[in-house]
């Protein structure tokens, strides 16, 4: 029968020695263990082992009796679960199948762990058991205290009487007017508060240490057509300047599995994940992030067709899911499907290759995804990420290495443009299709790789889906050191670009021979869509503009609609326009 866990616990069965840290975790450590602060916050890049710096403290904590118990609490169940298994492996057995309904534990554990749907549901049981006992509490996913009003509340109300809190962050901070509670907050000299973490270890520290992989993203655009819901047909291509409502629906275009975009992106990402395999990375794995569970079922499909295998399926509302999730990471599976299960802390360090099927946008939910390719096993392991070619995500994966705080106050929103109300129907519970779904009506989109950002630097020219310089990309080596990375990059651009200027300059006179057919429209429009999509990467790689901008800038000069949509006529003159540029 199981005893109150306010019964004396057993001693921990490991030494807070007995692991090696790494070097931003002893630092932490010297930090944290000099002060002995009752509060603490850490922001770590994904991937970093902030887990394992969380349990270092809380075994120094138990072994000096600051302390008899420890608290986690996770945003998910699967995470719950997943600490309880790190810290079993740390010597501190937690007890991840707590209920509120039962209220305690038995006393062979050390703590317990918990969601923080399980504390907002009932803060004053917790905060009865954060008295009983010295507790250490280690807020893991801090920034979720702060999402809803109620949570922070509860947050507050159950571990106020803490002897010690220890939060962790891996993420951007979401921008809202919740304090998040236990956080400090100070003027950043222009009228709003930013959070102060005690101890920060970004993505670029983590690089250089060798603790992450460089992450390679390669940005697919094309045309979209859509039709409204007054029959009018319109058509965009990603990456272009447009309208907020035509952007939105020309990404869900591309996202549309019956279209030509995802199927060419998917095939692009199983080529990619197959070099990796062959190139030293034999159990890579893939994971493609979908909107919503119709979408990754019909990705599923796809991807069955594309590569012969059987993909794993992880959907939101699976009571297995979890168990989905680690059979996958023990396996040498090559795809995984998921709608909003393997997000942030999810741990399947074999990830290697991304797939980006998702029209959320925030900076939060932008680096919990690709915070799960870049966990570092072996010197020289790589990451590939394929996404859309829209501007907003484009800037996401060049400020990768970007540090941001919380900061309160709708000012900063407003400035920073950041679109929570995408994360949140990204994670919609349902898959009811919202008003602005039945407004329009995908009609097919294209697929060519626009550009390769890495280090924040784009690579590379327009490249149509199955083309040999797309190949030159794909094929990159699976092993290679973050300098090794940049410098075939720009290789690999540099002797694109001779090529080019070299088949311009070697084009024959036309030969006097019998006529050849006449060009149909269509192949005309897409022969001169593919010159001024080449030209305009030449005139971002001399002048460091973004493509869009360039395009934007064309069409100001020279007037007309977007690319998708401009006549032989237009095209040719855009075209002998940034010649003379």
């Amino acid at each position: 029968m199981a005893q109150p866990d306010s019964l004396a616990p057993t001693e921990p069965t490991a030494s807070p020695a007995s692991r090696p840290l790494r070097s931003w975790q002893r630092r932490a450590l010297t930090k944290y263990l000099a002060k002995r602060p009752k509060d603490f916050l850490v922001a770590a890049t994904p991937g970093a082992g902030k887990t394992a710096f969380g349990l270092r403290v809380a075994a120094e904590l138990l072994a000096d009796r600051t302390v008899e118990a420890v608290t986690v609490v996770t945003p998910t169940e699967h995470l719950k679960h997943q600490w309880a298994q790190a810290a079993a492996a740390h010597g501190i057995p937690v007890d991840g199948n707590f209920r509120n309904t039962t209220g305690a534990t038995s006393r062979d554990f050390r703590g317990v762990a918990l969601t923080y749907a399980q504390v907002a549901a009932h803060p004053s049981l917790h905060r009865v058991r954060t008295e009983n006992r010295r507790t250490l509490v280690i807020l893991d996913e801090i920034h979720h205290a702060g999402d809803a009003k109620s949570w922070g509340e509860a947050v507050r109300e159950a571990f106020t009487p803490a002897v010690r809190r220890l939060a962790l962050t891996g993420t951007p901070f979401r921008s809202d007017d919740n304090p998040i509670p236990f956080v400090e907050y100070e003027p950043d000299g222009e009228g709003v508060l930013r959070s102060r973490a005690d101890h920060s270890y970004g993505y670029a520290d983590a690089l250089a240490d060798g603790v992450v992989r460089p992450v390679i993203f390669l940005a697919y655009s094309g045309e979209a057509s859509w039709r409204n819901s007054a029959g009018e047909e319109f058509s965009a291509r990603l990456g272009e300047p447009m309208t907020a409502e035509q952007a939105g629906r020309a990404w869900r275009t591309a996202l549309d599995p019956a279209g030509e975009w995802i199927p060419a992106v998917l095939h692009a990402a199983d080529v990619r994940l197959s070099q990796l395999r062959a190139g030293g990375m034999p159990d890579a794995g893939g994971l493609v992030i979908a909107s919503d569970h119709e979408s990754a079922k019909a990705y599923a499909q796809i991807l069955r067709r594309t590569t012969g295998h059987e993909p794993v399926v992880v959907l939101s509302d699976d009571p297995k899911a979890s168990d989905r999730i680690a059979e996958f990471a023990d396996s040498d599976e090559r795809w995984l499907v998921a709608v909003r299960m393997v997000s942030e802390g999810v741990d399947v360090p074999r990830l290697a290759v991304g797939v980006y099927a998702t029209s959320a946008s925030t900076p939060l939910f932008f680096a919990q995804a690709v915070g799960r390719f870049v966990r570092a096993r072996a010197a020289g392991e790589t990451a590939s990420v394929f996404l859309p070619s829209v501007p907003v995500l484009l800037q996401l994966a060049s400020e990768l290495e970007a540090q941001r705080n919380h900061v309160l106050g709708k000012p900063h929103r407003e400035k920073a443009g950041w679109d929570d109300e995408l994360l949140a129907d990204a994670n919609r519970t349902k898959d009811e299709p919202g008003e602005e779904e039945r407004a329009f009506t995908a009609l097919g989109a294209s697929a060519e790789l626009d550009q390769v950002i890495y280090d924040g630097n784009s690579f590379g020219t327009a490249a149509f889906s199955g083309s040999a310089e797309e190949q030159d990309y794909l094929g990159l080596p699976g092993l290679l050191e973050p300098e090794q990375v940049r410098a075939l990059l720009r290789q690999r651009q540099e002797q694109q670009l001779a090529e080019a200027s070299r088949r311009k300059q070697a084009e024959p006179e036309p030969a006097p021979a019998a006529p050849a057919r006449p060009a149909s429209v269509q192949e005309r429009l897409a022969g001169l869509r593919r010159e001024l999509n080449t030209l305009v990467a030449l005139h971002h790689h001399r002048t460091g503009k973004p493509h869009g901008v360039i395009h934007s800038e064309l069409r100001k000069y020279c007037g007309g609609p977007p690319t998708a949509m401009a006549s032989v006529e237009q095209l040719e003159e855009r075209i002998a326009t940034l010649r003379s540029w």
